[in-house]
This record gives structure tokens, C-alpha cells and sequence, in this order.
């Protein structure tokens, strides 16, 4: 059981616990320093690790002071150990967020090209488990294990209300493009570890990505899909970003589109609010923030 978390940690005292190698930083003779922490934070450490064994992602059981740095006299490999003690994970139970999907999508979902589409995806179990287990961003929003189906439920949410608000004309696959418009990041990020971009990830990204799961998707049941439909679908996940500038291949340029930006745009923006306001008292100033680019009176 993991006692100590790295945000714990206090100057001078004797630790005796479990960290996971967040980020290897360079040797220095026959230490290695490196950035040791958990759910809670990180720490820099110089660990005596004559052998250079250490990798990042592993966990190792330490003994150390803290003093201008984590010094680490002795520490061992752990092989078993529970992943949520060492990365963020989502407040709400993940089984809540994919029924609720469930849900909204057996409300919305009546042509048979949006029902064949979402179950070509969420009847796939591997493909289910990769999602439940993705990440919005390694540093944006949404970063943390589950966080991926809860901005895909929120996108969605906020999109049917759009949708219905303001009486769009293709509803049905804007909701839908909402709950795939970030499809991609299954593939994008690795989250077995200290979240990093895949090598598919770095070179492709997730909007691309996603696209190409959508092609393969249409290619399964090529006689059912017309071409408006997968042209309106492809388009949402597409233009998603909304402006160039923000890694959107194209701007939005149809009205569920438009709508599926807005949605995302919204929830992405909140929850990094919601992050900035964590540990900030009640009417005080946050610290700046750089995803703002500004700071919020809590």
C-alpha cells in the first residue's frame, strides 16, 4: 500500500515510500536524476542507480531525505501495484459516464447509418476499453485516465442542447459527430505510464487519426453510408478545432460542425477553469495560468 504521496513530502524528513520515474532528466556519474512522483505530484530525485536500470514508468520503493533535491540512498523495483496511486483519474465512476452515453445515444440514435456508425465503435470491446481508459490531453484538459468519455459525454450533452436549441437541421448527426469527434486520441496518447504522445500521435495527430478510423468505419458497411452522410461526419471531426491556428485542418462550415466546435470549445475551457480553481480559496486570486492565459477570481 502507497503511504506517502509526493505532494507529502516535507523538507528534511526521512521518507520511506513508493513513486513512479515520471521523466528521466540526465546521469550524473552513477546517479540517476529524474522527476519521481504520483497522482498527487512530482519531485525531483537523484537516485543512486549505479546500473542505470531505471526507466520511466517504473515504480520503485525509495529510501531518502528531501533536502535541495530528492536524494535516494536505496530503492527497489515494484511490480505490482495499483496504477491509480501513481496517475490522475477521473472523480466520477467511469461505468456512470459510459452509461449515460449509452443512453443519450439509444435516445438519438434512429437512422440506421448513425446507429450502424456508434455501434461500430462502441460494440468493440477493445476499442471500448482503450477509450474508457483515455486521456482529453497529456497537459491541456481533461488530462487524466477517463477523462476522454467524460469531455465526449459533456461535448455531447452540450451539443443536443445546441442542437435542439437552436432547431439544426441535422441533429442526429451532430450528436453523433460529438461523440466521435475525438476518436483519435485512443490512438494518440499512451496512458499505460506517465502520459506521452504515441509515435502515430507525434507524426499524425488525433484529428487525422480519427478520420481514418471513420473511413475504415464506412468501408465495413460501404453500401449503407451515402456520401452526404460520412462527408457531414468526417467534416465535424475535421473541423472540430475551429481555427487554423488551433490545429484545425478547415473551419467549420456546416452547422452541426459549428456546433461540435462551440460544445468542445465550451467543455474543453471549463475544465481547465475547474482545474485552476482546485486548492484556490473561496474569493482569492488564482496563480496565472498559460491554457487561460490569464488568471480567475475563485
Amino acid at each position: 500500500m502507497k503511504n506517502i504521496y509526493a505532494k507529502e513530502v516535507k523538507s528534511g524528513e526521512n521518507v520511506s515510500s513508493t513513486f513512479m520515474i515520471m521523466k528521466k532528466l540526465f546521469r550524473d556519474k552513477e546517479k540517476t536524476i529524474a522527476y519521481i512522483g504520483d497522482k498527487s505530484g512530482d519531485v525531483k530525485a537523484s537516485i543512486a542507480d549505479s546500473m542505470d536500470i531505471l526507466k520511466v514508468g517504473d515504480v520503485i520503493k525509495v529510501k531518502g531525505v528531501l533536502e535541495n533535491i530528492f536524494e535516494i540512498k536505496e530503492f527497489k523495483k515494484i511490480e505490482e501495484f495499483l496504477m491509480e496511486d501513481y496517475l490522475p483519474y477521473v472523480n466520477r465512476p467511469i461505468e456512470d459516464i459510459m452509461n449515460e452515453l449509452e443512453e443519450m445515444s439509444q435516445e438519438e440514435f434512429k437512422s440506421k447509418e448513425c446507429m450502424e456508425l456508434n455501434n461500430y465503435f462502441f460494440s468493440n470491446k477493445e476499442f471500448v476499453e482503450k477509450f474508457k481508459k483515455g486521456i482529453g490531453g497529456v497537459s491541456q484538459h481533461h488530462n487524466y485516465i477517463g477523462g476522454l468519455a467524460e469531455h465526449t459525454l459533456n461535448v455531447m450533452y452540450l451539443t443536443k442542447m445546441l442542437a435542439y436549441r437552436y432547431n439544426a437541421r441535422n441533429k442526429e448527426i451532430a450528436i453523433l459527430a460529438a461523440k466521435l469527434h475525438d476518436i483519435g486520441k485512443t490512438v494518440e496518447y499512451f496512458v499505460d505510464g506517465p502520459f506521452s504522445f504515441t509515435l502515430r500521435g507525434e507524426m499524425e495527430g488525433h484529428i487525422v487519426i480519427g478520420v481514418q478510423m471513420l473511413e475504415e468505419a464506412f468501408s465495413n458497411n460501404p453500401d449503407l453510408y451515402s456520401e452526404d452522410f460520412k462527408e457531414r461526419i468526417k467534416g465535424c471531426v475535421v473541423q472540430h478545432h475551429g481555427k487554423l491556428e488551433y490545429g484545425s485542418p478547415k473551419k467549420p462550415n456546416t452547422e452541426e460542425a459549428h456546433i461540435v466546435h462551440f460544445a468542445d470549445q465550451v467543455d474543453a475551457f471549463l475544465n481547465k477553469i475547474g482545474q485552476i480553481r482546485e486548492g484556490v480559496e473561496p474569493n482569492t486570486w488564482s496563480d496565472y495560468d498559460r491554457r487561460i492565459e490569464g488568471k480567475i477570481y475563485v
